[in-house]
C-alpha cells in the first residue's frame, strides 16, 4: 500500500543560492540523493569524507599536527557516515514488525516528547527539539520504540523541517495502513541562533495531519493529550 504522493517535478521551482540565501524552504517531499549515491561502500565514503575535511581545515588554517587536531577528520568522516547522517542509507532503514489489535484499541495513541536531532541542509548544523506522533489503528499496531526509530531514521540526514515532518507522517501510513496519522515537529535551528540572526528564543513548529486528524475536533483533543 503506497500513500506517498508522486512528485511532479514540472512544478518544481529552482532557486538561485543567492536567492536561497537564509531562507527555510524545500524542493522535495523525497531527500535529494544522486542516483549512484551508493555506488561506494561506506568505508570508501569515510576515506573520501576525511581527506576533503582535512583540506577544509588546512584551508582554516588549522594546524593538523596537533595532537588535538590531527584525529579530526577521521572522526568527523566516522560521525557523518555511521552516525548523524546514516539515514541517507535505506540499508539503515528500521525493520518494523506490525501486530494484531487484539484488543480492539480504536482511539488515538499518542507518543509525544520524541527527542530528536538532526542538521540543516542549507548549513549544515544541528536542529533538535521534540516530535510527537499520534495514530489510530486500522487493524494493525506498532511498537512503540518502532516509532522512536522511524524518527531518529529521518532525522539522521541532512534536513529540511517541514520535509522531515512529511516523511515521517507518509511513512507511519504507508506501514500502518491508515492515514489517520499526525505529526507535530517543536524544534529551535542553530542556523537562527548561533549565526546570522542570533535569535535564541524562537522555535519552529510544523504538523502533518492526515486522514480524522483534518478534523479540527481530533486535532483539539490531540493538543489536549501533549498538554497533559
Amino acid at each position: 500500500m503506497t500513500m506517498n504522493p508522486t512528485l511532479d517535478k514540472s512544478k518544481l521551482v529552482s532557486f538561485s543560492i543567492d536567492e536561497i540565501g537564509d531562507n527555510h524552504l524545500f524542493t522535495s517531499v523525497e531527500t535529494p540523493m544522486k542516483a549512484d549515491a551508493f555506488a561506494i561502500s561506506d568505508a570508501e565514503k569515510k576515506e573520501k569524507v576525511a581527506y576533503h575535511f582535512k583540506e577544509i581545515m588546512e584551508i582554516l588554517g588549522l594546524n593538523l599536527t596537533d595532537d588535538s587536531l590531527k584525529g579530526t577528520p577521521q572522526r568527523v568522516a566516522k560521525m557523518y557516515i555511521d552516525e548523524i547522517f546514516c539515514g541517507l542509507n535505506p540499508a539503515n532503514k528500521p525493520q518494523v514488525a506490525l501486530f494484531e489489535n487484539k484488543y480492539q484499541y480504536n482511539q488515538m495513541l499518542v507518543e509525544k516528547n520524541i527527542t530528536f536531532y538532526s542538521n540543516c541542509e542549507h548549513h549544515f548544523v544541528p536542529i533538535y527539539g521534540k516530535i510527537h506522533v499520534a495514530y489510530i489503528s486500522k487493524g494493525k499496531v506498532i511498537g512503540l520504540s518502532k516509532i522512536n526509530r522511524i524518527v531518529q531514521y529521518f532525522a539522521q540526514r541532512p534536513q529540511v523541517q517541514e520535509r522531515l515532518t512529511m516523511q515521517i507522517g507518509l511513512e507511519l501510513q504507508e506501514i500502518l495502513e491508515t492515514e489517520d496519522i499526525a505529526v507535530i515537529v517543536d524544534a529551535k535551528h542553530l542556523c537562527v541562533s548561533s549565526r546570522g540572526i542570533k535569535d535564541e528564543s524562537s522555535a519552529t513548529v510544523t504538523s502533518y495531519y492526515g486522514g480524522v486528524f483534518q478534523n479540527e475536533q481530533k486535532v483539539i483533543e490531540l493538543h489536549n493529550y501533549l498538554k497533559m
